[in-house]
């Protein structure tokens, strides 16, 4: 029941995941975040268990500091994600119970934006856009239509933001709001987060009507979607 997307731009890629956490069918609570950022230059989105996905990104960003502290200088993107996948092999060969799964962005100097799928398997590829969990394929298309090789900021702020509102009108799970973080030449940083007032679509509001002596649930149109609500 969570949903976490990426996608990469001409100089910069963006990440974006619901902030819901829930057992089984209920509810825990709604600021949850599921984007760590584990160096100055990348970042990675975990899916999983809530407590298998705090300790494994604990463990990937301490290890990425203590290299740092150890020979002077981060690791470049490549390296983060072999050191990534390599843990989880690690945990598969020792029967380790944990079931994570992520995207990993960066951005170097020398190799540009970086976005990266990691399954729970080890499974590895790099990609232009990407996404785990059950919003995942309401946003496919959307990506597939309006994502291009030279992207600017703004369009992927665009392209985030309707699959946000595809995800809100069209899956039946109640992810509210979302968290949007992007990676570029200048770090790491967190935009402010979509949801149902950021984005100017609200959840669906029921009245009811009256037919006979039955009360029957009636749909209230949502508004329109205003531009100028954009970030």
């Amino acid at each position: 029941m969570e949903t976490v997307l990426g996608l990469k731009g001409k100089d910069f890629v963006m990440l974006a995941s619901d902030t819901m956490l829930a057992k089984s069918i209920f509810f825990l609570k709604d600021n949850n975040t599921k984007i760590r950022p584990i160096s100055s230059n990348s970042m990675m989105a975990v899916v999983g268990n809530n407590g298998d996905t705090l300790h494994f990104a604990d463990f990937i960003a301490t290890n990425i500091s203590l290299y740092e502290i150890r020979n002077g200088y981060d690791m470049d993107t490549p390296t983060v994600v072999h050191f990534t996948r390599n843990h989880i092999l690690d945990n598969i060969r020792n029967k380790v119970s944990s079931q994570v799964a992520m995207l990993l962005a960066g951005y170097d100097s020398e190799f540009g934006p970086s976005l990266c799928f990691i399954d729970a398997q080890g499974t590895t590829m790099p990609l232009n856009y990407s996404g785990h969990g059950l919003g995942h394929p309401i946003c496919t298309s959307i990506f597939h239509m309006m994502w291009k090789p030279d992207l600017t900021f703004q369009e992927g702020v665009d392209i985030v933001r309707r699959c946000v509102v595809e995800i809100q009108n069209r899956l039946v799970i109640n992810l509210r709001n979302f968290d949007v973080f992007v990676v570029d030449k200048d770090g790491v940083r967190k935009l402010p987060p979509f949801g149902p007032m950021a984005i100017g679509a609200p959840m669906p509001l029921l009245t009811t009507l009256a037919i006979g002596n039955q009360q029957v649930p009636k749909s209230v149109s949502k508004p329109e979607i205003k531009e100028e609500s954009l970030i």
